[in-house]
């Protein structure tokens, strides 16, 4: 597994919990920080998955 991968999943779980402690406090800054850092965590994930399957791919 690569390790974006597993930052990525990190910090959408980060972006989740900062998210919900916005909706919680009602700080809509904090809420949209949440929500920003949980889609690049998205998107960290998704690199992450791209290189374990292009390094699955030269290894066949």
């Amino acid at each position: 597994m690569d390790k974006d991968r597993i930052e990525g999943v990190a910090r959408q779980v980060k972006g989740t919990i900062k998210e919900a402690v916005g909706k919680v406090t009602g700080d809509a800054k904090t809420e949209a920080e949440g929500k920003a850092e949980k889609a690049a965590g998205k998107v960290q994930n998704a690199i992450g998955g791209a290189k374990d399957a292009a390094r699955d791919a030269l290894k066949k």
